[in-house]
C-alpha cells in the first residue's frame, strides 16, 4: 500500500504529462470568446511547460541545471494556477451577473 502510495506521488513524468493533457481538455471545453481563447492558449502554454520543463531537468547536466529546470517547473505551474483562477473568476462574475439581472427581472 504505501509503496502504491509512494509511487503515485513522486511518479513527476505521469504526473506531469496528465496534468498537461486535463489543462488541454479543459481548454478545450470552454466557450469560444476572444478572452477564453487567449487565456486558454496562455494556459496550455504553461500546463506543457510544466512537463516538457520536468523532463529537461530529468536529463540535466548538472546539479545547477536540474535546480533552474525544476525552479521553472514551478514557475509555470504558478502560472497556470493563476490562468486556472482567472478562467473560474471570470466564471463566477459572469454567472453573478446572470443571477442579478434575473433578480431585476422578477
Amino acid at each position: 500500500m504505501s509503496e502504491a502510495l509512494n509511487k503515485r506521488k513522486y511518479d513527476l513524468d505521469e504526473r506531469t504529462f496528465l496534468f498537461a493533457k486535463r489543462v488541454n481538455e479543459y481548454v478545450e471545453r470552454l466557450p469560444n470568446t476572444i478572452s477564453n481563447i487567449e487565456n486558454g492558449k496562455q494556459l496550455v502554454r504553461s500546463g506543457g511547460s510544466v512537463g516538457a520543463n520536468y523532463i529537461e531537468a530529468s536529463e540535466a547536466f548538472s546539479e545547477k541545471d536540474f535546480y533552474l529546470r525544476i525552479k521553472i517547473c514551478r514557475k509555470e505551474a504558478k502560472e497556470s494556477r493563476y490562468w486556472f483562477q482567472l478562467a473560474l473568476d471570470l466564471m463566477t462574475r459572469k454567472k453573478r451577473s446572470i443571477w442579478l439581472m434575473r433578480q431585476e427581472n422578477s
